[in-house]
């Protein structure tokens, strides 16, 4: 196993808004082309042994985001593993500009879920494994889907990141684009729009995400207590990187080409992915199905009380009651 014993260690940011859950294991490891990820566990609360759930973020996330979502799967019996992704929270950060996202391959994505499954959950963590993927986890879980059927007994994501809208190309055609950008030495500076502003409580009214004021501002509050964990604007390299991703997420032989039981969420308001993109390959799945969630924004795991109830029955339909 690659631990990394460090003096320091790895820490989780604790907020008044947002404390860390009791009984919290925290590591780093590395991924098998050495990129230092930190890493968190957690063991179940609840009386059923379920096995566990390997959780993975969305573009910009980190760990403490989910502490309400663990609690929550612990309390079903689930133990509860998960990382930050290369590039972002409290992992490796891949170029100088911290506060830029990047990523050379999106397959270097699914070599940090790999690792994790190969340092982590299979030599620490109870069986049997389940993915719980958001957004462009939710992608690299469809992913993982294909490249291997026996590592995840069951795949649960929301609003992953098969296809963005109103975007003045496809997907592919974006794709070209930055990665001619990125040949010609531009793959580092940020993409996105000028308007764009970091998370705070004048952003909340009309954003994207979430109709929930207070678990909008839980991650404000936690990036202002340690900013080194906030990520801003993608780089033109990961928008090459993420669009030829979801270009290979939208060929015709995707759907048949994922092998392990999936149940996809997407939400009826996504402003951040594309929940048409969703539906249509949750039309043509062989091992799997989706939903939608009326109302819903982008990240239904820090939607308002409704929306969540209605996320965690289907992961119990999926899941809980298909466990133990």
């Amino acid at each position: 196993m690659t631990i990394i014993v460090d003096p320091d260690g790895p820490k989780l940011a604790n907020v008044a808004s947002n404390p860390i859950p009791d009984g919290v294991r925290l590591g780093y490891f590395k991924t098998s082309d050495q990129v230092r990820l930190r890493y968190a566990f957690w063991p179940r609360t609840g009386p059923v042994h379920r096995g566990t759930v390997c959780l993975v973020q969305g573009r910009t996330e980190f760990i403490e985001k989910y502490f309400e979502t663990i609690a929550d799967l612990r309390s079903r019996g689930f133990a509860v593993a998960t990382f930050d992704w290369r590039g972002q929270g409290g992992s490796d950060r891949l170029i100088g500009n911290r506060g830029l996202g990047y990523v050379d391959q999106f397959s270097d994505y699914w070599c940090d879920l790999k690792s994790f499954h190969a340092e982590i959950l299979l030599p620490d963590c109870p069986p049997p494994y389940y993915l719980v993927g958001h957004s462009m986890g939710g992608l690299v879980s469809l992913f993982a889907g294909v490249h291997d059927r026996l590592m995840f007994e069951r795949i649960f994501v929301s609003a992953p990141m098969v296809a963005l809208d109103k975007q003045p190309l496809s997907m592919g055609g974006m794709a070209k684009v930055a990665e001619v950008l990125s040949f010609l030495g531009l793959g580092q500076l940020p993409a996105g729009r000028q308007a764009d502003k970091p998370m705070s409580e004048g952003t909340f009214p009309n954003n994207p995400l979430t109709s929930d004021k207070a678990r909008y501002m839980r991650s404000v509050d936690v990036v202002r207590a340690e900013p080194g964990l906030g990520v801003g604007k993608p780089t033109i390299r990961w928008v090459a990187a993420a669009m030829a991703a979801m270009a290979e997420a939208g060929r015709d032989n995707f759907p048949g080409r994922i092998r392990v039981p999936l149940l996809m969420l997407a939400a009826a308001r996504d402003e951040v992915v594309s929940s048409s993109a969703i539906e249509q390959l949750g039309l043509r799945l062989r091992t799997g199905r989706h939903a939608v969630i009326a109302g819903a924004r982008h990240e239904m795991f820090v939607e308002n009380d409704f929306i969540r109830g209605q996320v965690f029955a289907a992961f119990d339909a999926f899941i809980t009651e298909q466990s133990g």
